[in-house]
């Protein structure tokens, strides 16, 4: 596997780019702004698209989706079922000017809990993990897990915006992220990686007894 970090936008999220070597088909995970920017490495990497994956529907997460979509036609956007509504309406944010967000099309799968994603041999397990939006997903794969905006190294989502469920985030990570192997690192959605192992013992979130207000 080979993965390609884009950081883009205001906001500094983390874009990832994702491909199998040896067919180079590839999914692109979180285009969130400068979507001719994805679009050009896309292209010099000579990577065959096939998935435009959104962790979940926020703005800064989706806001170039749009410019993916038209560049690669036949690239199939997925995202979880429940942030739909999130999706269709991300315009409203009011950072959509701030980033650049244009109008997501339509995604052409609706995800839920155990999907799997898979280009050339790559699998990646769809992980429902609610709490920062309804459908917010983690996507896992042997060794690796991207987390989107439910878990951060050092830190987890915001559950303080509309359409958050702070009452889930934490059992969301607690049941089903820190079940994986300590090893396995952690691709999140803004900042630097980690792994499994480092949250359980540092993340002041994820102490026995802390609430999330």
């Amino acid at each position: 596997m080979r993965i390609e970090t884009v950081v883009v936008g205001p906001l500094e999220v983390n874009c990832y780019i994702v491909w199998d070597p040896e067919t180079m088909e590839g999914a692109v995970i979180d285009p969130g702004a400068e979507g001719k920017r994805i679009e050009r490495i896309i292209e010099v990497t000579k990577i065959k698209l096939k998935y435009i994956i959104n962790t979940h529907g926020h703005v800064d997460h989706i806001g170039a989706n749009k410019d993916i979509k038209e560049a690669f036609p036949d690239a199939q956007l997925v995202i979880h079922e429940k942030d739909l509504p999130l999706l269709r309406n991300a315009l409203n944010s009011f950072i959509a000017p701030m980033v650049g967000a244009k109008a997501s099309p339509e995604p052409d799968v609706l995800l839920k809990e155990g999907d799997t994603i898979s280009f050339g041999s790559i699998s990646l397990e769809v992980i429902h993990t609610p709490g920062h939006t309804p459908g917010s997903i983690c996507l896992y794969t042997p060794g690796l897990m991207f987390t989107g905006d439910t878990l951060f190294a050092g830190s987890v989502g915001r559950t303080d915006l509309p359409m958050s469920e702070p009452e889930k985030l934490i059992p969301s990570i607690k049941n089903k992220i820190l079940k994986y192997p300590d090893d396995t690192v952690i691709l999140p959605g803004h900042g630097p990686s980690s792994t499994i192992g480092n949250e359980k013992r540092y993340n002041p979130f994820l102490r026995e007894g802390f609430v999330l207000l």
